[in-house]
């Protein structure tokens, strides 16, 4: 099954100071590939520039010829499943331009599922000093922490990703699955998998792992 990750397109002139990711960022559904239960989904992301405050110092950042059109093309690789070359083509990017979190982020995916977690958990600390409330590095810092086993780090990264932002999906959708398979926390586990279902209704799987969460714990 091919992964699914999350993919940053769009003008690179954008937000840089602001609080909150998603003042920058709109949160899209994923390609609609179906999902085994142990996959965790990674949300697709578009990056738009979006109008701000002009009294905001600093607020945009100017790119260098090239940039944005060698990262749109590592996003293109990235979605033909050729990650090597589009780790490549993203570290050629970082190495001009290391004030953005997007290609930290990506190369960290591509990085998680070429199997090198230790590239890709070096890479979301790099996005996390860049900004540190932003919820898609936390998420994945939750998915690399699971594949080495961090389940404690792992469960602690989904929940600061939810606490930044309630309404991320993904993230619940992946806590949820930590703690039903891996903490065995199945309480935890429910509670994500409804609030996931409150938020993506149109999920099929979801409501067949709610209902098996529920007669193990009695309900």
């Amino acid at each position: 099954m091919k992964p699914e990750y999350a993919c940053f397109h769009g003008a690179f002139k954008t937000c840089r100071n602001l609080a909150a990711i998603f003042s920058c960022l709109i949160l899209i559904s994923c390609a609609g590939t179906k999902l085994e239960k142990p996959v965790e989904k990674v949300p697709q992301v578009t990056q738009e520039t979006e109008q701000t405050d002009t009294s905001e110092t600093d607020s945009y950042i100017e790119l260098e010829p090239g940039i944005e059109e060698d990262f749109n093309h590592a996003i293109i690789l990235m979605e033909d499943g050729e990650y090597e070359i589009a780790i490549a083509t993203l570290e050629s990017v970082i190495e001009r331009e290391q004030r953005l979190v997007a290609p930290f982020i990506n190369v960290a995916i591509a990085y998680r599922v070429t199997g090198d977690n230790e590239q890709a958990e070096q890479n979301l600390s790099k996005a996390v000093t860049i900004e540190p409330k932003n919820p898609i590095a936390n998420n994945e810092f939750g998915l690399v922490y699971r594949k080495v086993g961090k389940f404690a780090e792992s469960r602690a990264a989904y929940e600061k990703a939810i606490n930044i932002d309630p309404e991320f999906a993904a993230a619940k959708r992946n806590l949820g699955v930590l703690c039903d398979l891996y903490l065995h926390d199945f309480d935890c586990a429910l509670e994500q998998f409804e609030n996931y279902l409150e938020l993506v209704p149109d999920d099929e799987e979801v409501p067949i792992w709610i209902a098996d969460l529920k007669r193990r714990l009695g309900q």
